[in-house]
């Protein structure tokens, strides 16, 4: 007899009714997870957002701003006012108030080196972020230099010099945006160090050869200040001569 005995052929029905309930929960599972994954999602069976659709989506995005990058460039702001309170007590010359002064400004560059790391590296990039950060940077730089200046302890055409260096490359970004983003090169990020820690230096109220230390270390600010400041200019130029010369070959191409 070639006959399959009955308990195979039931063993066989059985595996194949597994198999097709196991397919059907899987296809159920992949609606599920289809319909809550999918770009309508939250939207009616017509195309039309759900009730509260939008309400939602803009609850996430206004929560989204409140991260720890955004949070620590906010704390870079607060400091500002508190740097400058500190930096200008007991008449701007006392060690202690100048030391205190020191520290918010040690904190305001440390947050500053973390915020926009965390921002790239956690996917924490938010527009509130992009526009407070630059601010915050000019704030509290500015905001010692200002003041150094105005207690004599720093000459004022340095001060012009690194603020008015800082200030014409952030226009000159903004400016030449629609052709490109300049990226911030090693000099530049050097630059930054070299001006925190110069500034840093001549918060405290130094003497002797630390005193002279930290004025090599603030002529090598502004050497690189210069410096990579023309290096932006010179990236700015050519950016623009491409993003016009690709322009007008994409015109060329259209009207052809």
């Amino acid at each position: 007899m070639t006959g399959v005995p009955a308990s195979a052929a039931g063993g066989s029905s059985g595996a194949q009714g597994a198999r097709g309930s196991a397919a059907a929960a899987d296809g159920v599972a992949s609606e599920v997870s289809g319909s809550a994954s999918a770009p309508g999602a939250g939207t009616t069976g017509e195309g039309r957002p759900a009730r509260g659709g939008k309400i939602t989506a803009a609850a996430v995005n206004q929560a989204s701003v409140w991260n720890v990058a955004n949070l620590l460039t906010m704390l870079r702001l607060v400091l500002v006012p508190g740097f400058v309170a500190l930096m200008l007590a007991g008449g701007g010359y006392d060690p202690a108030w100048r030391s205190l002064a020191w520290a918010a400004f040690a904190i305001a560059m440390i947050t500053d080196l973390f915020d926009g790391h965390l921002a790239r590296t956690y996917n924490l990039v938010t527009d509130f972020g992009k526009i407070a950060d630059p601010i915050a940077d000019k704030a509290i730089m500015g905001a010692a230099l200002i003041c150094l200046s105005s207690l004599g302890d720093l000459p004022w055409w340095v001060t012009v010099v690194i603020l008015g260096r800082e200030l014409g490359i952030t226009l000159m970004r903004f400016l030449v945006i629609r052709y490109g983003v300049i990226p911030a090169s090693r000099g530049g990020k050097l630059k930054t160090l070299t001006q925190g820690v110069a500034v840093g230096m001549y918060v405290l109220a130094l003497t002797g050869w630390l005193a002279t230390l930290r004025f090599w270390v603030m002529a090598a600010a502004v050497v690189l200040t210069v410096v990579t400041g023309l290096d932006y200019v010179r990236q700015a130029i050519v950016l623009r001569r491409q993003g016009i010369a690709e322009r007008t070959a994409a015109l060329e191409e259209t009207e052809a």
